[in-house]
């Protein structure tokens, strides 16, 4: 319980501090859109090192996004994927993750996210042959 608080209280001010930051501005905004993404990626391809270092290795790209829907999002916010409660600021954070979980197990993907009704969010996950 402990680490679920201190995630969502580090989530939480890496959010603000992004934004607040930010300076009125398409462009700028992209850029820290970006940068929150990339912190994602980055936290994403860690943890998925951790949680798969003693596991088998996965036999195709269906059996990598069952692992990644049930373990690692689980291990992450504690909640099923599809009960994913979230608003447009986490969304970036969490593409990130998903991108670098999932290029950390070799696949190469473009991850999107829409909300289309509060405060459910649905990903699309595009794999990319190498």
């Amino acid at each position: 319980m402990a680490d679920e608080a201190a995630f969502q209280f580090l989530h939480n001010e890496v959010i603000q501090y992004i934004y607040k930051s930010a300076e009125s501005g398409e462009t700028e905004n992209g850029r820290h859109i970006a940068k929150l993404e990339n912190m994602g990626f980055r936290v994403g391809q860690g943890l998925i090192e951790r949680l798969t270092k003693d596991t088998a290795r996965f036999k195709d790209e269906l059996d990598i996004m069952k692992f990644v829907c049930k373990d690692f999002w689980t291990c992450v916010f504690k909640k099923q994927i599809d009960n994913l409660r979230t608003n447009h600021q986490y969304l970036s954070f969490s593409c990130g993750l998903v991108r670098g979980a999932l290029s950390s197990l070799g696949v190469k993907s473009i991850v999107t996210a829409e909300v289309s009704i509060m405060p459910a969010c649905k990903f699309q996950i595009m794999i990319q042959k190498m």
